[in-house]
């Protein structure tokens, strides 16, 4: 099984004063001693890389990219898929959800993976089971 990871939960894990850091920190250690593939898009690194990098600092940074890139299974989305979420964000016309949000539901439901590991509602609202 697969198990998409979003960049509330990286956030969550990495960020020890973080609301959801205990959860997230005990839920990422098991999804680590599981048999799950856990992927995500380039756009939750890039986006979860400025995050760490800004509230973090570098050396966070350096330890994502070191540590938990090397765990993951990357999908890197082309033209097609990005024009795809951009015309979702477009049409869903709310100013709470993201386009990296929308690329992740593209990815996922391309992929056909129905569970996140994500503390971000907007997964729950579009169907998809959190972790």
């Amino acid at each position: 099984m697969s198990v998409y990871i979003d960049t509330s939960a990286f956030l969550a894990v990495l960020d020890a004063d973080d609301a959801h850091h205990p959860q997230a920190k005990a839920a990422w250690i098991s999804l680590l001693e599981s048999d799950e593939i856990l992927l995500c898009n380039n756009y939750v690194l890039i986006e979860t890389h400025a995050l760490v990098q800004h509230r973090l600092g570098m050396a966070a940074a350096r330890a994502f990219v070191e540590n938990v890139y090397p765990v993951l299974t990357i999908i890197w989305l082309n033209g097609d898929a990005h024009n795809q979420a951009l015309s979702a964000l477009l049409t869903a016309n709310r100013r709470d959800l993201s386009l990296v949000d929308c690329a992740s539901f593209i990815t996922m439901r391309q992929l056909g993976i129905n569970r996140a590991f994500t503390f971000d509602k907007h997964f729950v609202e579009q169907g998809f089971s959190q972790v």
